[in-house]
């Protein structure tokens, strides 16, 4: 063997150090790779999505929403609720039919849009029934962007308030930013009779 006219270098002898960076970088090399890694499903013909899905919004919590009600002090009662993408824009809204506690009769109900910005408070964006209208709220549904109700009334200071005596079947539907009522006059059914 003839001797190496290059100087003996010192990086040329391995020793246990160099295995060792040796081997830290090749660990690094591998771990970056694997974060850079497109999905499993996507492949060379599938777009890498750029955004990440996340869970869907929450409805408002009628619970934690302040009404407009003059109760008092009685305080309110939630009566009935639903949750609903009404305004097409991914984030659901509450409908919420919302009366004064009372430990006996009818009080007039509210029928209350709210909407909630994350982490806020719920707030009312429509009033679809105010309580000085002085009805009751019946079958109640949000299904498919519309509000359902039955709507129930008095005819007169006269009837008793535990009977009432008209019947309105309404619905509304978000269309050109503001919810569009439509309403069908129904007789009261005769099941008690």
């Amino acid at each position: 063997m003839q001797p190496s006219e290059l100087p003996d270098l010192a990086h040329t002898d391995t020793r246990p150090m160099h295995w060792f960076a040796t081997a830290a970088a090749m660990a690094a090399v591998v771990a970056a790779a694997g974060l850079l890694q497109p999905g499993a499903r996507a492949s060379a013909s599938t777009p890498h999505p750029t955004t990440h899905a996340t869970a869907p919004a929450a409805a408002p919590d009628p619970a934690r929403a302040s009404f407009p009600l003059d109760c008092g002090g009685a305080g309110t009662t939630v009566v009935k609720q639903a949750p609903g993408d009404l305004d097409g824009d991914d984030r659901p809204e509450t409908v919420a039919v919302v009366h004064c506690t009372a430990g006996a009769g009818t009080p007039p109900s509210g029928v209350y849009v709210l909407t909630q910005g994350s982490g806020a408070t719920p707030r009312i964006v429509a009033t679809l029934v105010d309580p000085a209208q002085q009805l009751s709220v019946g079958d109640f549904t949000v299904r498919d962007r519309v509000i359902s109700a039955t709507l129930l009334g008095y005819s007169s200071s006269s009837v008793p308030s535990c009977c009432p005596d008209q019947q309105e079947k309404v619905t509304w539907q978000w269309q050109n930013g503001a919810f569009v009522r439509t309403s069908q006059t129904a007789e009261p059914s005769d099941e008690g009779i």
